[in-house]
């Protein structure tokens, strides 16, 4: 096939962030297409998770590395119409309240001092309020869906791919609007099964009662719109995750460092100063408020009875062994919101068509390791041959790293 070649976007969207409730943004998105001859176009759509820019989770190549980790175009080249958005708070979207460094976690701003906070700052955040939240960011994906859907050929329910945090907002917009998704392929998910909902059954989506946005209680938690990290810190949460031996490639921290990097402008600006006019770099974040997502409300059924996962939108979930961002760990002391749980997840989905695979030697990271192409591999035989990976419609399996599955 052609060399690829990509297509870039700016979605116009009316934000509901608090922060900016109002305004028209412009929402970055990412095209490649795929599509061959007369073939219909196979739209997919991913979505990055809380911490990483879609580019840099989904669209990086290693030159010189026998591993291909590039999934957006690898499905493409199997002859998708593969579009990657970023939410803001992230990448190459907007960022309100987040270009002012005192806007940072406190508990994370050493990391900003001396550049760009100089004297160190030591007060409260000037905007002391979460950015995103569930509702904010199905907005937003409603958006980027339905700008999708308006281009030639493309006006049909199509696949979601999401890794991490993209599961709070992917899973409650699928289960509100599921004529809109084909099937939901989620990547080391984010789920608490005990996690925020309305209570209300007939309104499981509302606003949590007593909740209001922005939210800013506790402080510790929501009084901030921006989680920051320097390249220390970013690697020392990975490496918590590797096995022995390592399932990151030497070097391959530099390379996500500064695909993150190349995907934030003012970011890419702090921190220590290597040279004239070259900076290390932090990484920013948003920080988001999450409801909707739970054991309660996962299970949720159409009019007829039907449940909307795993019934009317198959799901396939894959995640890997050494996971503990996505699977608390029991001795962990957080809030039942913050405790995770993906095999937690596969048993709230009501419907069969539903999925499992558990990645030796991986962890939530896997997107950068040695089996990522193992991940990309699930990915397209779930696409490809209509929700069946290795002839298998349901159930949940152990790999190991010579490729036997262990039902789980």
């Amino acid at each position: 096939m052609p060399a690829l070649t990509h297509k870039d976007y700016s979605v116009p969207h009316v934000s509901t962030l608090p922060a900016n409730e109002g305004d028209t943004v412009q929402l970055f998105v990412r095209e490649y297409d795929g599509t061959q001859g007369n073939q219909p176009h196979e739209v997919v759509l991913m979505l990055h998770g809380r911490s990483v820019p879609v580019l840099a989770g989904y669209d990086l190549t290693v030159p010189g590395s026998a591993i291909d980790y590039n999934w957006a175009q690898d499905l493409a080249k199997h002859h998708y119409d593969v579009f990657m958005m970023d939410l803001q708070g992230n990448g190459r979207s907007p960022r309100p309240k987040m270009d002012e460094p005192r806007n940072a976690n406190p508990a994370q701003r050493a990391v900003l001092s001396p550049n760009p906070l100089s004297p160190p700052y030591t007060g409260p955040p000037l905007y002391p309020h979460q950015l995103g939240n569930t509702a904010s960011e199905c907005a937003e994906l409603a958006t980027v869906v339905d700008f999708i859907r308006s281009l030639p050929a493309r006006d049909k329910p199509m696949d979601f791919v999401g890794w991490s945090a993209a599961a709070p907002s992917m899973g409650p917009y699928t289960l509100q609007h599921p004529e809109d998704v084909k099937s939901l392929f989620l990547l080391a998910p984010i789920f608490p099964p005990a996690g925020r909902w309305s209570g209300d059954p007939a309104d499981p989506f509302a606003l949590p009662a007593g909740t209001s946005l922005p939210v800013s209680d506790p402080p510790t938690l929501y009084g901030f719109p921006m989680f920051v990290s320097d390249r220390l810190g970013f690697v020392k949460a990975w490496d918590k995750e590797q096995g022995t031996p390592p399932q990151r490639e030497p070097g391959m921290e530099d390379k996500v460092w500064a695909a993150m990097m190349a995907n934030d402008p003012v970011g890419s600006t702090w921190g220590k100063k290597l040279s004239p006019g070259v900076y290390e770099g932090i990484h920013r974040f948003r920080n988001s408020y999450f409801w909707g997502w739970t054991n309660e409300t996962v299970p949720y059924q159409d009019a007829l009875g039907n449940y909307i996962l795993g019934d009317r939108v198959p799901v396939a979930i894959v995640y890997g062994e050494l996971d503990r961002t996505a699977n608390t760990a029991p001795n962990v002391p957080v809030p039942p919101p913050l405790q995770f749980s993906v095999p937690a997840l596969y048993k709230a989905i009501g419907g069969p068509e539903k999925l499992m695979f558990e990645l030796e030697g991986a962890g939530h990271s896997v997107v950068w390791e040695r089996p990522a192409e193992i991940v990309h591999d699930i990915a397209f035989q779930w696409l490809h041959n209509k929700h069946k990976v290795w002839g298998l419609t349901s159930g949940s399996y152990y790999r190991d790293s010579t490729g036997v599955l262990t039902p789980v």
